[in-house]
């Protein structure tokens, strides 16, 4: 966790101005929380001070500026003898605390039945362990600040709870061989990242294959796709090399990226070979 230069720790991330509903969400937090502080007398540098964070920290909260941490409101709930009505606050604050863009993609993925994606750069953000999503944000240029490195990392490990899910959604996933060979972050981060893939490989609702580099005919020079089923029969997709890569629904768009990854599929490595193909490369790493 990032302190201030005070030495207290910072309470959360800044909100998304262009996140209209995050940002009422927040500013109507920050106002019950001030409204408990006051109700118990407590100035805003005695409140800081008791939970740990710096004044100024504690009045952007207030203001609706500031995204508090989960451990925030647990404090705070604590000082102020809430009795838990102001940690009840983090359901609300579950919805907003990642940026809007991510929120959309993590209800897509948590609504999903069946999630179907080619990737060619880089390893699947559902599969990437910590490590791996850290060194990758890091290569972003502009860079990220510190502060939205945190706050991405965190919603990206988030996401990783569609695994958890029972009955878990169907999952197939399709990487790039170089993908797999490419040191993300190191030899000890690709390690791990690779015991990870073998992990969620053997799960029962997962399939996942490899793409050769040595295939001479190959359905996804276009690039990622990415398919998204639901249980009312509607579906989500896109594609980096169709639709001017916008998310597109409609069934006749979505059949060509279907007809695209499928035949991805049939020309990828086999799961049990996927498989091996990994184990070949961990002993080489």
């Amino acid at each position: 966790m990032s302190v201030d230069n005070d030495g207290t720790e910072e309470p959360g991330w800044d909100v998304d101005p262009e996140d209209e509903q995050g940002a009422a969400v927040v500013a109507a937090l920050g106002r019950q929380l001030k409204a408990w502080r006051e109700a118990a007398g407590m100035r805003v540098a005695d409140f800081g001070a008791r939970i740990q964070y710096g004044e100024d920290q504690v009045r952007k909260v207030e203001a609706g500026k500031r995204i508090p941490r989960p451990e925030y409101l647990e404090r705070a709930d604590d000082v102020l003898g809430a009795g838990g009505k102001i940690t009840a606050m983090r359901a609300d604050l579950e919805q907003v605390r990642y940026p809007k863009r991510i929120r959309v993609l993590a209800n897509l993925e948590a609504r999903a039945v069946e999630i179907g994606t080619y990737n060619n750069h880089n390893i699947h953000g559902l599969l990437q362990t910590e490590e791996y999503a850290a060194a990758l944000f890091a290569m972003r240029r502009p860079a990220y600040s510190p502060d939205e490195m945190d706050r991405i990392l965190a919603a990206r490990m988030a996401r990783r709870s569609i695994f958890d899910r029972s009955p878990g959604p169907a999952l197939s996933f399709v990487q790039e061989a170089v993908t797999l060979r490419r040191p993300i972050g190191g030899t000890m981060v690709l390690r791990r990242q690779l015991e990870r893939l073998l992990e969620v490989a053997q799960l029962p609702n997962v399939e996942f294959q490899v793409m050769p580099t040595d295939v001479e005919d190959h359905a996804g020079m276009g690039g990622l796709i990415e398919v998204l089923k639901f249980e009312d029969g509607s579906a989500v997709g896109r594609s980096d090399g169709a639709f001017y890569g916008r998310p597109v629904s409609e069934p006749k768009q979505l059949r060509i990226l279907e007809l695209r990854y499928g035949i991805i599929r049939a020309q990828a490595l086999t799961p049990p070979k996927s498989r091996a193909f990994i184990e070949e490369l961990l002993g080489e790493t």
